[in-house]
């Protein structure tokens, strides 16, 4: 016998009272799961949360990065909930997911809930149940795809990551309204490369959150509002009313003028029948990629431009609400659209470059 195998023979016999008792070898516990992490709650340096089956500890202060992050914010503490992985069984022989490790298209990995993912492009050891860009579902001791499934339309966001991003929004706000209104601009989350269009998305979905309170507003709540937004020199003037033109849709569209530019080019009345956008979910989406593609607001680009220039997200803001919140007019508001696209490049696996702020 081995030497070594006769050490684990030995380990595996205790001598008690001068019979041999064979004790069963077992694979140590995982850790008991610490309290679930939360997108909403602030963790400083030190806070352990755990999350799909695993342990983590904050390194610094972070809100709203799902473990285990993008930033190296997170230290991974092994799986927990007081068991042990069962090993792969007949030819689902393939290794365990490690977060941060390198894996090329077409790696197969066996992810901390039991189930199997192959990766559908190269990735530095993103979530397999986070990033669905990187990673799709795979039957173990199956053939890896030929034509790995694509999300509704060819868009970059997949409808569980938008649910994860806005997980109160109202169900006004259709993911099928969204995917339905990607036709009015085919450069909108197309230009570039994988990484820039997601980072386009994760931009305008970042600043929609914002506007919205999380997509949950449909329409502007400060009534009062209303009648302001109605500019009589217009040739046009406000055929459907003074006080019809309020804020409305994911970028809460407002002001005769702004209905009239959007309803012209999308092909739309929406200068005589603004309700339109408030009462059908793909209108409402298109007037915002509308604002996004074609107009520069406060700023000296279009938000689309800016993300597939390079200018970076700060300049979306600038677009939008720059005049406001930008050169330190509310350092705040941009705090939370910056926090938001953070969260967002996250979810979708992507960097999020440089210039975040305006």
């Amino acid at each position: 016998m081995s030497r070594l195998r006769a050490l684990v023979a030995l380990a595996a016999l205790v001598v008690a009272g001068g019979l041999v008792a064979i004790i069963p070898a077992t694979a140590a516990s995982a850790a008991a799961c610490a309290a679930s992490w939360q997108a909403s709650a602030v963790y400083t340096g030190g806070a352990q949360v755990s999350h799909n089956g695993r342990n983590y500890q904050a390194k610094w202060w972070t809100q709203n990065e799902a473990p285990p992050g993008t930033t190296g914010v997170w230290q991974d503490l092994g799986a927990c909930g007081g068991g042990t992985t069962p090993p792969p069984t007949g030819s689902c022989n393939h290794p365990n997911w490690v977060a941060g490790t390198w894996y090329a298209t077409g790696s197969i990995v066996r992810y901390t809930n039991g189930l199997y993912y192959i990766a559908e492009h190269d990735n530095p050891g993103y979530d397999p149940v986070i990033s669905t860009w990187y990673w799709e579902p795979y039957t173990c001791g199956g053939t890896p795809p030929t034509n790995p499934p694509t999300n509704p339309g060819g868009f970059v966001v997949s409808e569980a990551q938008f649910n994860q991003m806005f997980p109160s929004r109202n169900s006004f706000y259709t993911y099928s309204g969204l995917v339905a209104a990607l036709n009015a601009y085919s450069a909108f989350t197309r230009t570039g490369s994988a990484t820039v269009q997601r980072q386009e998305a994760a931009a305008f979905l970042a600043n929609v959150h914002h506007e919205t309170g999380g997509l949950v507003h449909v329409v502007e709540q400060n009534t009062a509002n209303y009648p302001h937004y109605c500019d009589p020199g217009q040739p046009y003037g406000c055929p459907a009313g003074q006080a019809a033109y309020y804020g409305r849709g994911p970028i809460q569209l407002s002001w005769n003028f702004n209905y009239n530019a959007a309803g012209n080019a999308l092909g739309l009345p929406l200068l005589t029948n603004p309700w339109l956008v408030q009462n059908d979910a793909a209108v409402a989406w298109k007037t915002a990629i509308w604002y996004w593609m074609t107009q520069n607001g406060p700023g000296s680009m279009t938000a689309h431009n800016a993300m597939v220039t390079g200018a970076g997200f700060g300049e979306t803001i600038r677009s939008i609400n720059g005049s406001i919140e930008c050169n330190g007019g509310n350092s705040g508001q941009v705090q939370s659209r910056v926090t938001r696209y953070q969260q967002f490049v996250g979810i979708l696996g992507v960097p999020a470059g440089a210039n975040l702020y305006c």
